[in-house]
């Protein structure tokens, strides 16, 4: 695998953060996204929202459903906002996603679009089941537990 920082074309471009707070993810799967000209363009300007996204999978495809990606001024050919866009998985994948997803309370959560190593826009799926209030805390106290104990170990390392 080649380190984010080597390469060059390697680029977040929206990240969900919300997500890992909201649910807590079981697995992750990187998808291809179906793009039109002037959303790449668009995309390499770092003009994206996942936030309030989800992915579904709906007569064996997959989809990208409630995605910002702005418009791009210079395009003849411009394209709609938020529109549903097809994400690219294999058979296999698709499958576990559909069966993963029919058990309660399992939903697909975009965590992060980026460019691969390639230059490829990319999106990495969560298979996700959402926390509850009392999850929520239960995260929170171990995050500032681990800060913690990071801040002792410096003053007294």
């Amino acid at each position: 695998m080649v380190k984010p920082k080597d390469n060059p074309n390697y680029k977040v471009i929206a990240e969900n953060r919300r997500a890992r707070y909201d649910y807590a993810i079981d697995d992750d799967i990187e998808c291809g996204i179906v793009l039109q000209g002037s959303e790449v363009k668009s995309l390499r300007l770092n003009t994206a929202n996942i936030a309030e996204s989800y992915a579904e999978v709906k007569d064996g495809e997959l989809w990208l459903v409630n995605s910002y990606i702005a418009p791009y001024e210079q395009a003849m050919f411009g394209h709609e906002d938020r529109r549903r866009r097809k994400l690219l998985a294999n058979n296999k994948e698709l499958a576990r996603m559909w069966s993963e997803t029919q058990r309660k309370g399992m939903t697909l959560v975009p965590l992060v679009l980026y460019f691969n190593h390639k230059g490829i826009a990319k999106l990495k799926i969560g298979i996700a089941k959402g926390k509850r209030a009392p999850d929520k805390r239960e995260t929170e106290a171990k995050r500032d537990w681990q800060r913690a104990k990071s801040r002792l170990l410096k003053e007294h390392g």
